[in-house]
Formats: C-alpha cells, sequence, structure tokens
C-alpha cells in the first residue's frame, strides 16, 4: 500500500468516526427533546389531576355541608367522581412509569 492509500484510509477512517459523532449527538438532541416533550405532557396531566383533586375535595366538603335529605344524591355524586378521578389516576400512573 503506498503512502497516499494509507494516508487517505486514514482521513476516510476519521471521516467516518465524525460521522459517528454526529449521529450520536443528533440521537441525544431527538431524545432531550422527546424528555422534553414527555416532561410537559407529564406537567399537563399533573395539572389536569390537579384539577380533578380538587373537584373532589369541593364534592367532599358539599357532602360534609350538606343536609340528611340531599346527603345521598350528592354521596352518589362523589362516588362518581371519585371513581374518575382514580381512573384518571391509574391512567397517568401507567403513563409515566
Amino acid at each position: 500500500m503506498s503512502q497516499r492509500d494509507a494516508y487517505e484510509q486514514k482521513l476516510r477512517a476519521k471521516l467516518d468516526e465524525w460521522q459517528a459523532e454526529i449521529e450520536r449527538l443528533r440521537a441525544r438532541a431527538r431524545s432531550a427533546e422527546a424528555d422534553a416533550r414527555l416532561k410537559q405532557e407529564q406537567e399537563e396531566e399533573a395539572d389536569r389531576l390537579e384539577q380533578k383533586r380538587e373537584e373532589m375535595r369541593e364534592r367532599l366538603n358539599r357532602l360534609r355541608d350538606s343536609s340528611d335529605d340531599a346527603w345521598d344524591d350528592i354521596k352518589d355524586g362523589a362516588e362518581r367522581a371519585w371513581s374518575s378521578v382514580s381512573d384518571a389516576f391509574n391512567k397517568a400512573r401507567s403513563r409515566f412509569k
């Protein structure tokens, strides 16, 4: 192998090495973007869950403050709301494990 061929081979190897590094950097950038999107989704989901939790707290206050006559109706609504909030928490928990 001539000196020229050896030098060209060395340069090609270096170019290939740089290409691999560029691809690793791009992969890290895509991963960071995905992490940022995931974090945003988690924040939005946490906000939705916080809102549902607040609604449930308000229902609990109404239940506590209700008359005996209205208690059964409010209790039924609270149980449906509790089920909805519980489902939302379970879905969020499984999505973001």
